[in-house]
């Protein structure tokens, strides 16, 4: 058994400064099987001024021996000692796909993973881009020699016999695209994406649980409340993430005088470094969980705000086209890169998510537009400035 220390060692990121968000240099990887002898989703923690939420990469087990990698995380001691036991088992990594052109939450990981597995190739989404210059993949981290960008068409890809996949975008956003690979596995029927889809939970998912003090340092309503570690105090710290993750600022929530808050925080619990020295300048309405609820609405899956009101708007006729695409493969379940995963769907469920971009929805599963404000008000900012294309009108 390893000790303390050594156990300490197994959650090192040494280049959290790349990316410096919470948890920074220590992420804990929890694994887990989705479907049997088939599919597992590696589940780490990220965020923001503890708007912590999960970041997961999904394995998948080859026809041909092997496994496939979509999404990479963190190449911890420990994220790397959960996927060797697979190894051990099904074959050696072969395949390392990087579905996305735009993420950074996922960029980072892929070139430090790939070198833990020098025999992989790497398949990447075809429009990269990076910020302020466009830089050579391999100055990314990109390994030169093994990295292809995805073929046009599935049935070209070394994995094609077993895997569909259809891409998204490029959506144009002035300084950089959008995109996104769908992969569909025919063998356990599952659909994995990045960041298109997503659903949410009542209670918080296992790896956000392992990191406790976000959850209750939300779950307050003011400065002087006490971190009680209950089961409900989790949930309700949970659900408030959920909020700021989604939408920013709901319309449930105002924020303090900052005189008031400065005044508080002399009197509260915990006025550490890691309490943000006593400062808590949210304010809760009483009615804030009817927002949530809103939100998760029974645990449907649905977009995000952030991509219905700031990207995929740029694009609706290219997205719902690609919705059709990928509503004609059998699945049963959708494994996202975030919140819940996996999430029992249809494609006719998958596709009606995304009638937020039709004039006339068969199926209205819009969000609260009181929720969506400060979006729509960025929206509005962005088309005025000129940095990015206008919004287009719904299909």
């Amino acid at each position: 058994m390893r000790n303390a220390r050594e156990s300490a060692k197994d959650l090192i990121w040494q280049f959290w400064p790349t990316l410096p968000i919470y948890p920074y240099g220590k992420r804990r990887t929890l694994r887990h099987e989705v479907v049997n002898n088939a599919v597992w989703t590696f589940d780490q923690l990220q965020g923001i001024f503890y708007v912590t939420v999960p970041i997961r990469m999904t394995v998948v087990k080859l026809d041909e021996g092997g496994l496939l990698v979509y999404a990479p995380v963190a190449p911890t001691r420990e994220c790397l000692r959960l996927l060797n036991e697979l190894v051990a088992r099904h074959g050696e990594v072969k395949y390392i796909i990087f579905p996305t052109s735009s993420g950074l939450e996922h960029k980072v990981f892929v070139g430090p993973f790939a070198r833990c597995f020098p025999q992989a190739k790497v398949y990447i989404a075809p429009s990269q881009w990076s910020f302020p210059f466009n830089l050579p993949l391999s100055w990314l981290g990109f390994p030169k020699n093994r990295t292809f960008i995805l073929p046009e068409e599935a049935s070209h890809a070394p994995f094609g016999s077993q895997f569909d996949y259809e891409i998204l975008g490029p959506v144009n956003l002035g300084t950089g695209t959008f995109e996104e690979v769908a992969l569909f596995d025919r063998r356990s029927r599952s659909l994995l994406l990045t960041d298109t889809i997503v659903s949410v939970p009542e209670d918080p998912p296992a790896i956000v649980q392992y990191e406790s003090y976000p959850l209750l340092f939300h779950a307050r309503d003011t400065a002087e409340d006490d971190f009680a570690d209950t089961a409900e105090n989790r949930r309700k710290g949970w659900q408030r993430i959920c909020l700021f993750a989604f939408y920013f600022q709901p319309s449930v929530l105002e924020t303090r005088n900052w005189g008031q808050v400065f005044r508080e925080s002399v009197k509260a619990k915990d006025r550490s470094r890691r309490g943000y020295f006593g400062l808590f300048p949210f304010l809760w309405k009483p009615d804030w969980y009817r927002s949530f609820e809103a939100l998760r609405s029974g645990g449907r899956p649905f977009v995000a705000p952030v991509l219905q009101t700031l990207i995929l708007n740029r694009a609706p006729k290219e997205t719902l086209d690609w919705c059709d695409r990928v509503s004609c493969w059998g699945f049963e379940r959708i494994v996202p890169c975030h919140f819940d995963a996996p999430i029992s769907a249809t494609p006719q469920q998958f596709r009606e998510a995304f009638s937020f971009l039709e004039k006339y929805p068969q199926c209205d599963r819009s969000l609260p537009e009181t929720d969506l404000q400060l979006l729509r008000t960025l929206d509005a900012r962005l088309n005025r400035s000129g940095l990015v294309p206008p919004a287009q009108e719904r299909v």
